[in-house]
């Protein structure tokens, strides 16, 4: 063995060796291992009245009203939830596998159906990053500045107010304090003030310029839309940022945001996926997600 050590380059090796195995265990770590920081308190809801008439495309009971519109535009197929509440509590995220952490995906249609969801869509994806804001249903979960906050994030207050803050300028505590009951930390914010807040070069990182979306807009105090487009295959080509912000200006938003797209973009609506997920132009069942964003009890 001391012979075999004694060699030239075997030291150069080993040290390589051991260098491959540890960038090996800091990616499987980041992007696969499942690290659970907590787990998710139920929170005491406002119980259903009246009986809910429920359609094809359409929810109301006494608190809930939703309306479903699926239409084409860019050669895409468009879905637009229309949603007005009775109280900002009707409209709630949840977590995969009701656990705060890292790498721990389930998908959109499953954790709906766990939380009783009447509509849901994918979230922001918070399990993807290590550090930025989450906020949920009121909670604190993280308190670390997002490295880059340029694209602000938007925040749900408790009375159905919605609005964007940035990061480095208020901290997490003090949104939490402040009442926000919702954060989402991806964007760019669409449309604000009721203007087009991105151009026509704007995209997500190295994003196709053309993909599935989902986001949510804010008409006024209890007044919501959520959106999802399909996207990336012959049948349906999907939307730019700019065009997605046309969109949901378009139906009334006078603030909107873009959560995360692509291969995540779900929407569920009483008690199925009534969109095509999709990643790299093949269908797929869903992609799993460690966040929804639903309303319901």
């Amino acid at each position: 063995m001391k012979d075999f050590l004694k060699r030239p380059g075997v030291f150069a090796v080993l040290f390589a060796v051991v260098l491959i195995f540890a960038d090996a265990f800091v990616i499987l770590d980041t992007f696969v291992i499942p690290h659970s920081l907590g787990t998710v308190e139920d929170d005491e809801m406002p119980l259903i009245t009246g009986e809910a008439v429920i359609t094809q495309d359409s929810y109301s009971d006494d608190n809930i009203q939703i309306s479903i519109k699926t239409i084409r535009e860019y050669d895409t197929a468009i879905y637009i939830a229309d949603v007005q509440l009775s109280s900002a509590k009707y409209l709630q995220t949840a977590l995969a596998d009701d656990t705060f952490g890292t790498n721990i995906t389930q998908k959109t249609s499953e954790t709906a159906e766990e939380n009783g969801a009447v509509l849901a869509v994918n979230g922001d994806y918070y399990g993807a990053n290590s550090r930025g804001y989450v906020i949920k249903n009121g909670v604190l979960y993280r308190d670390t500045v997002r490295r880059d906050s340029s694209y602000g994030d938007m925040v749900l207050y408790g009375d159905g107010l919605a609005g964007v803050i940035y990061e480095e300028e208020v901290s997490a505590q003090e949104l939490a304090d402040g009442g926000v009951s919702q954060l989402f930390a991806f964007g760019p914010v669409l449309v604000e003030d009721g203007e087009v807040k991105v151009s026509e070069e704007n995209e997500v990182g190295k994003a196709m310029a053309s993909n599935p979306r989902t986001a949510i807009g804010y008409i006024g105090p209890l007044h919501y839309i959520f959106l999802v487009s399909d996207g990336r295959t012959g049948e349906s080509e999907g939307l730019s940022l700019f065009e997605l912000a046309g969109v949901m200006r378009e139906y009334g938003c006078t603030f909107a945001y873009n959560l995360d797209g692509g291969g995540s973009s779900t929407m569920y609506f009483n008690g199925s996926v009534i969109n095509n997920p999709t990643t790299n132009g093949r269908k797929i069942s869903e992609r799993a997600v460690s966040d929804i964003v639903y309303i319901g009890y």
